[in-house]
């Protein structure tokens, strides 16, 4: 419970900061050695929050899937 705690705190924190929070799976573009980033948390600079849905997105994690 208190992990849960924590956790929630953190988002919210991090939300008053210079970065922000987006929830939900997401993927880097496969990397030339065929490997890929995959996470449901992202923390992300405000500065970068433009090119982050560019270069990291829910259709990436559909293509790398099936080339894995």
């Amino acid at each position: 419970m208190k992990l849960i705690t924590f956790t929630i705190l953190l988002l919210f924190l991090t939300n008053c900061s210079t970065h922000t929070v987006k929830l939900g799976k997401r993927c880097t573009k496969l990397a030339s050695d065929n490997t890929y980033e995959k996470s449901l948390i992202w923390l992300i600079d405000k500065n970068s929050l433009n090119e982050f849905d560019k270069k990291i997105n829910k259709e990436n994690c559909e293509k790398n899937e099936g080339n894995s």
